[in-house]
């Protein structure tokens, strides 16, 4: 075998590394779909319907 294979301390050291990124990835991507976009995305979608709604009115449509 060419490469020994992964074991003990390793190993352990390995899987919590890996545990640690997933987990802090994943938290991280929450915090910016949820307090970043969501709210920028809905901010954007009332400015819109806000000048939708304006222009209706000027020309008469409401």
């Amino acid at each position: 075998m060419a490469i020994k294979p992964i074991t003990g301390m390793l190993r352990r050291g390995l899987v919590l590394d890996l545990s640690i990124a997933m987990g802090l990835g994943t938290t991280f991507g929450y915090l910016w779909w949820y307090g970043y976009h969501l709210p920028r995305v809905r901010a954007r979608d009332n400015f819109y319907a806000r000048l939708e709604d304006q222009r209706a009115r000027e020309a008469g449509f409401k």
